[in-house]
């Protein structure tokens, strides 16, 4: 029988109804439970998830909330395991990596929250509450492969959708309420999202990636 984590699943314990007879069977059923979809990063393990290579997809959040671990590896499973071979699923405790959320212009005050680390950029997911919207977490993730994340951070929102906001919001061009501030081009983003330069707030897991002059199995034999 499989006994999930209940302080990071809402799912009960299952028994393997498969054939007890078939050696494969049972060991295919053994590694889909042991090598859960959704892990935790901690500092001993980080070297080892950042040599996967994929982005990651982190719920950051405070050590004794239990209930946004539970809620993001249900929102995984519904709505994400596609996604799977391009992206790896992450929580961490917001209280021991508070220098990437100092990088996000977040506090431990500010948890929990959901970002994007691509070891090249981090992107904040905008609203944590949004991730109980269907396929707003999913929509997040295609915006990283498309640019779209990158694009709008240096341009703000595609005309379209910037457009649909406003009508949401009852604006426009005849709007003469001052609600609406239009983006200015020339002001600049520093890396922790402040005005200074265009680039997103830097990665920080890649500097806990195994150094290239290192030897490993899978740089080095495969």
């Amino acid at each position: 029988a499989f006994r999930p984590s209940k302080a990071r699943s809402n799912e009960d314990d299952e028994a393997f109804d498969g054939n007890l007879r078939s050696q494969e069977e049972l060991e295919s059923w053994a590694q889909e439970k042991c090598n859960p979809i959704v892990r935790e990063i901690t500092f001993e393990n980080a070297e080892e998830l950042t040599e996967e290579g994929l982005p990651f997809l982190i719920l950051f959040h405070h050590p004794d909330d239990t209930d946004s671990i539970k809620d993001f590896n249900d929102l995984v499973k519904r709505e994400l395991l596609g996604e799977r071979s391009q992206v790896t699923f992450l929580t961490a405790d917001g209280i021991k990596f508070a220098h990437p959320l100092h990088h996000l212009g977040k506090s431990k005050e500010d948890l929990p929250l959901i970002a994007i680390d691509s070891f090249r950029h981090m992107y904040l997911f905008p609203k944590y509450e949004d991730y109980k919207v269907t396929g707003k977490v999913k929509q997040f993730l295609q915006d990283l492969y498309s640019g779209k994340l990158h694009r709008e951070f240096h341009y703000g929102p595609d005309p379209d959708e910037e457009k649909s906001k406003e009508e949401e919001t009852g604006g426009g061009a005849g709007d003469n309420t001052g609600n609406h501030i239009p983006r200015e081009p020339t002001k600049q983003r520093r890396g922790d999202g402040r005005q200074g330069s265009t680039d997103p707030p830097e990665s920080q897991f890649k500097h806990l990636r195994p150094s290239d002059n290192r030897y490993t199995l899978l740089r080095d034999e495969f």
